[in-house]
């Protein structure tokens, strides 16, 4: 009788069975039966069809078809304990939710105890605006604030500059001055909500404005929470809305590592963001190396500065993306926890079990969202949205259903929020923790996850680390190449998009919110008398000391104090005299210079 546990000699395209055997698998007897009396004649009788186009990535080296994941990765036909390691077992691999390696969650008991946080990103057009949605959120069920700034803000001018016109209030809220951030969170108890700021290269500003604020509520820091996402890094990757040169970039966000674990203890200084990686085209992969990767570059600049990571490192989070490749996304969330614990561990010397887990914030895919039949887009969101909370997500927001044409209308807003909280009280999703877990299917992604993003991570170390990977043009062109090979199947139709490339129809455009110049006139006349009634002279003296401060080297001191050139108590100083968001940026400006990306070849 043969050795039915090794390999016929048949080619994949002549035997099913061979198949059972690649990657290294080891298929028991009954698998192989199935494979011989079942799989074969099925596959004879009606075989396998490519779902799209039956070209390129759709077919194999022998013209069969082959089956991938959004990124690009082969997926098997059926997954069994043939999938996973030899050496797998329970204790090793997935261990019980709160307990390292943390695949299964970081929390002992899931979204029993806490449901995640429903936080709805959102900003327009004038702080007034954006003041009255945020009520019109929380009033209907959101549980936190995601500010959204324009991208003058983003940039670091205020709206009157020349460089800011057609650009404000267009794509989020304009904040020039302390004064717009008191009429963005007029009303809103600070010490009780947690708001969540998209800002990178001004971050530190826009943070000390927050502060200022919290402070003349009379809320006390010690209490406050909430996140900037404050990921420099990521801005060179992928987003490319940078200000200064890397280095004295990273010296900002540990100023505000430092400011923070001593002054704001429940305070996310940053929010180590995927998000934006997987929008520029990258795979899951790359999102989930470079992204993790960026957090280990963060802790090296602190502790190399002499922060303790176990004092800094529990207020670092994590963005993610949700796509819209199910099982695929899930796979990354639980590869994330895994990978972050054993670095922490063990390459970055954490002994604080707290400094070990990865909490995260994940936002339904901006990217995948069609102009065309935006109503579709619906139905993208909610699987996006449940890949995350399958995947132990500790905050989420979805996106609105016209994203792909406009700022969101409150209907469609309202209706993104409706969508998690479905999810959350009557899918039934919530109640059990990490529920796929064991499924063939999942672990193997999770273990593929783990094991590309380690070998993404020795490529990073062996170019000395992300700051000159960027300065290479590495993760660039990584993620170029990615989104090229995507764009080449969705215009193949390898790839559908339903309503985009295949199923497509006629039909009017919904009604969207139109954002007009009266913003931009509003916020100069605004800035204008701003001017008039500060004391120029106090403003001018404070960005003096924060162009001195910055010009110094910042030192660890030894005496639980901060160094006395940490920028950031002199940028509260200036925002609460009313400095502007652009007269700050440019005082850095002055000592730091502004960057600009060579040409890679």
């Amino acid at each position: 009788m043969p050795d039915t546990n090794k390999p016929t000699g048949k080619s994949v395209a002549e035997s099913p069975v061979t198949d059972l055997f690649e990657d290294g698998r080891h298929p028991s007897a009954s698998e192989q039966h199935w494979g011989e009396k079942n799989l074969a004649p099925s596959l004879e009788k009606s075989p396998e069809k490519p779902i799209g186009a039956p070209t390129g990535v759709n077919l194999d080296e022998h013209g069969h078809a082959r089956f991938t994941t959004i990124s690009g990765l082969p997926i098997r036909r059926l997954y069994t304990r043939a999938d996973l390691p030899e050496d797998w077992t329970y204790d090793q691999y997935l261990n019980f939710p709160g307990q390292p390696p943390y695949t299964r969650g970081i929390h002992a008991s899931g979204y029993r105890g806490k449901m995640w946080t429903m936080r709805q990103f959102s900003g327009f057009a004038s702080p007034e605006e954006t003041n009255e949605r945020y009520k019109y959120l929380l009033a209907h069920g959101g549980q936190g604030l995601s500010v959204a700034f324009d991208l003058p803000t983003l940039m670091g001018y205020d709206s009157d500059h020349m460089m800011s016109e057609g650009e404000v209030g267009k794509c989020g809220v304009a904040i020039d001055s302390l004064e717009d951030m008191e009429i963005l969170f007029d009303g809103i108890d600070l010490e009780k909500t947690t708001v969540s700021m998209t800002i990178n290269s001004p971050a530190s500003v826009l943070w000390a404005m927050y502060l200022a604020v919290a402070e003349k509520q009379g809320a006390d820091w010690k209490k406050i929470s909430g996140t900037i996402q404050n990921d420099i890094l990521k801005e060179y990757i992928a987003q490319k809305e940078y200000i200064y040169p890397p280095a004295p970039s990273m010296r900002l966000v540990i100023d505000t590592f430092e400011f923070g674990s001593k002054f704001t203890p429940k305070f996310n200084t940053i929010s180590i963001s995927g998000y934006h990686i997987r929008e520029a085209g990258s795979t899951a992969l790359q999102e989930l190396a470079f992204t993790i990767y960026d957090g280990v570059e963060y802790v090296e600049w602190a502790r190399r500065r002499g922060l303790d990571v176990d004092e800094f490192g529990p207020r670092l989070s994590f963005f993610f993306n949700a796509h819209n490749d199910f099982f695929e996304e899930i796979g990354k969330y639980r590869a994330a926890r895994k990978i972050w614990y054993r670095l922490m561990k063990d390459r970055l010397g954490a002994k604080n079990a707290r400094t070990w887990l990865m909490r995260f914030h994940t936002q339904t895919a901006g990217v995948s969202l069609t102009a065309q039949q935006p109503m579709n887009n619906i139905a993208r969101v909610a699987i996006q949205a449940l890949a995350a909370v399958l995947g132990g997500t500790q905050s989420l927001h979805t996106d609105s259903y016209d994203e792909a044409l406009a700022l969101p209308t409150e209907e469609a807003v309202r209706i993104a929020l409706r969508t998690q909280q479905i999810i959350a009280y009557e899918s039934g999703v919530a109640q059990t923790v990490d529920p796929l877990g064991g499924s063939y299917f999942v672990e193997r992604m999770t273990l593929d996850m783990e094991k590309g993003a380690f070998d993404y991570f020795d490529k990073l170390d062996a170019m000395g680390g992300m700051v000159a990977a960027i300065e290479k043009g590495y993760p660039q062109k990584e993620i170029a190449e990615a989104s090229y090979q995507f764009q080449r199947a969705t215009e193949a139709k390898e790839k559908i998009t339903v309503g985009a490339n295949e199923f497509v129809v006629d039909e009017p455009p919904p009604n969207i919110l139109y954002i007009d110049e009266s913003v931009a006139r509003h916020q100069s006349e605004k800035l204008a008398r701003l001017r008039a009634r500060r004391s120029n002279d106090e403003v001018g003296r404070r960005l003096a000391a924060l162009k001195k401060a910055a010009a110094q080297e910042p030192q660890t001191l030894t005496d639980g104090k901060i160094s006395p050139a940490n920028t950031m108590p002199f940028i509260v100083d200036a925002v609460k005299a009313y400095a502007t968001v652009g007269e700050i940026c440019d005082a850095l400006r002055e000592v730091y210079g502004t960057y600009e990306e060579s040409a890679f070849a």
